[in-house]
């Protein structure tokens, strides 16, 4: 067999090892180490990778911004921040049909915001909301529905623990990933409270009502909310602005949702301690699956089958939406068998060469030199200039046509076919990083392996698992709705990037 045989063949051997319940992190590293003995014949190469591969893993400075995190999630839970979301929202929304359960969602996409993790979004206000919801007759399958899609919100709106490990996979910016994030999770949290708005008029029994709140108990209950505001706008606030990096930012927001917690009283030294060991086995897996993710995508780019594939694919002359809509349906179908970040690890270095390779013209170079043109003009006309010149370049801005090398030397500009191919570049792998978040995570909720279904519906013996599976299935429909979407109008996710640049 070819190198490459090797490589097309690890795959039938990683997903039987996977179906066979072994830990996704042991098998690629297991299938990583045995297709490397293989290609180089012996043991001498692997091991030396083994030792390479696991310092400049656990040494990359990014990765610390994952346990600092999970350490934040899990503060922000101590400190009360879960309950406080959900009252604040309950107040103003709580007496409207269908009101408690989107005032769940709302609290989900709050504390979003300061947990990078789904799961724990999903378990944390899952106990919060699933008590309130029960006591004013929502129906178990629906309730068990709303804080399990509730729950995706936490991996979408930042800050988010798989987009960290997308980042670091693809070589992006984290806090430009962070940025694009936003639009799509605030029409994920408007899809979902749609979603409510409907399935209560199709079926009212699902929904039971609850008296409106005082005014006064509603803005009290809101205030109880700054320090959830306080942290967010800290650390994301402080990102943009330049004050820390995405890693140091993290840090600081431990620190923060830390003293609210301890200032709260919901932290002392026993929950401390805890708090460590929780994060610390968290991390623990999360990195062993990293480690594993890095050694089998070694062995894959040593046989040359992310390269090949990608050559493949440009070579058959497919539509790049065409390729783009299939790897998507590859994530919709995988991820109801797979949790998210072991999708990530163990695809992206896989299809992401394939992506890069595909020329969606996301930029328009002319579009581009028109813009700075305009702003040089804006100003007035450079000196020297010829009335002929400016004719030909304001001809050119209107026709959309590329200026020419000596039109743009006249005004003092300089936006080459480089930089416009390097704004694509990033562009498309940060447009492609936030689909697949997305439909990652449209697996979390759909059936019949959904992770966030079964930890709500472990806190709920009662309702049957048929009847989440009907109600969830509003919310899937809602989250195709938004792939579709943000794939027609890449703008929507890029906008905040290009009012960067």
């Amino acid at each position: 067999m070819t190198t490459l045989e090797i490589g097309i063949a690890s795959f039938p051997v990683l997903m039987t090892l996977i179906f066979l319940r072994v830990p996704i992190g042991l098998s690629m590293f297991l299938v990583g180490l045995g297709g490397l003995m293989i290609v180089t014949d012996g043991t001498q190469v692997a091991f030396g990778r083994l030792k390479n591969e696991t310092y400049s893993t656990f040494s990359s400075y990014s990765l610390t911004i994952v346990p600092m995190f999970l350490l934040m999630g899990h503060f922000a839970t101590l400190g009360g921040m879960s309950s406080a979301l959900f009252k604040a929202a309950e107040g103003f929304l709580g007496h409207r049909r269908g009101g408690v359960a989107m005032a769940a969602i709302g609290a989900c996409a709050g504390f979003g915001a300061i947990c990078g993790s789904s799961l724990a979004t999903a378990a944390t206000m899952g106990r919060v909301a699933l008590p309130e919801l029960k006591q004013y007759g929502y129906a178990g399958g629906f309730s068990a529905a709303t804080l399990a899609a509730g729950g995706t919100l936490g991996i979408l709106i930042p800050p988010s623990v798989v987009l960290v490990i997308y980042a670091i996979l693809t070589e992006q910016n984290i806090a430009k990933l962070f940025l694009a994030a936003f639009i799509p999770g605030i029409l994920a949290a408007l899809g979902y409270v749609i979603v409510i708005s409907i399935y209560v008029r199709l079926y009212p029994d699902a929904a039971g009502t609850r008296p409106a709140v005082p005014m006064r108990e509603r803005f009290a209950a809101l205030f109880h909310v700054w320090p959830v505001l306080t942290v967010f706008g800290l650390v994301v606030g402080g990102i943009y602005l330049g004050w820390f990096t995405p890693t140091e930012g993290a840090a600081v927001g431990a620190f923060g949702t830390g003293l609210i917690a301890w200032l709260n009283g919901g932290l002392d030294r026993a929950n401390l301690t805890d708090s460590f060991m929780v994060t610390a086995r968290s991390t623990a897996m999360i990195f062993f699956i990293v480690l594993g993710a890095g050694f089998y995508n070694g062995f894959l780019a040593l046989t040359q089958v992310p390269q090949e594939l990608a050559d493949f694919v440009v070579s058959q002359g497919f539509s790049p939406w065409m390729v783009l809509a299939l790897i998507l349906v590859f994530y919709l179908v995988f991820g109801c068998l797979m949790d998210s970040l072991s999708m990530i690890l163990l695809t992206i270095p896989i299809f992401f060469p394939v992506i890069s390779a595909m020329d969606f013209d996301l930029v328009n170079l002319a579009a581009m030199q028109a813009d700075a043109a305009r702003e040089v003009l804006n100003a007035g006309v450079p000196e020297g200039m010829t009335d002929g010149t400016l004719a030909a370049i304001k001809e050119a801005m209107a026709t959309g046509a590329e200026l020419t090398r000596d039109q743009m030397k006249e005004l003092g500009i300089r936006v080459t076919k480089g930089m416009a191919n390097r704004i694509e570049a990033e562009y498309v792998a940060i447009w492609f990083g936030i689909l697949v978040l997305i439909v990652v995570e449209v697996g979390l909720i759909t059936p019949p392996v959904g992770m966030n279904l079964f930890i709500i519906n472990a806190m709920d013996r009662k309702t049957k698992m048929i009847d989440t599976y009907k109600a969830v299935m509003f919310f899937v429909a809602s989250d195709l709705v938004r792939v579709i979407i943000l794939v027609l109008f890449p703008v929507i996710t890029l906008l905040p990037l290009m009012l960067m640049h």
